[in-house]
């Protein structure tokens, strides 16, 4: 159900942005396949034995990835350098994926503040 949840809000936006995150969607899932797909806080998330480790969603003028941390992209430092970046999110252009490489370090970072690594 959760999964068609997702399936539903991507189906929802316009393009590209919807490609975009659907592309992010395909590559969390090889980097975590095991994930629960679901909501939190009203956007797409994936949780790792109850617990959530990356989300994303949607806005007017980006897309921005959660990684449901405060602290894991003050963490990251030069690898999230080229983003804008708040305590809980980073924001990335509505026509341009994440890099594949970004993506598992964010997931990473999560999995092992988590104790997850």
């Amino acid at each position: 159900m959760a999964q068609d949840e997702i399936d539903a809000y991507l189906a929802a936006l316009e393009e590209p942005k919807r490609s975009t995150l659907e592309q992010l969607r395909t590559v969390i899932l090889e980097v975590v396949p095991n994930a629960e797909q679901g909501f939190a806080y009203g956007a797409p998330a994936f949780k790792v034995r109850g617990k959530t480790v990356a989300g994303f969603a949607a806005f007017k003028n980006h897309l921005s990835y959660l990684p449901h941390s405060g602290s894991v992209l003050a963490e990251l430092g030069d690898a999230v350098a080229g983003y804008e970046t708040s305590k809980g999110s980073l924001k990335f252009a509505i026509d341009q994926p994440l890099p594949k490489p970004l993506v598992v370090t964010l997931i990473a970072a999560r999995m092992r503040e988590l104790g997850m690594s």
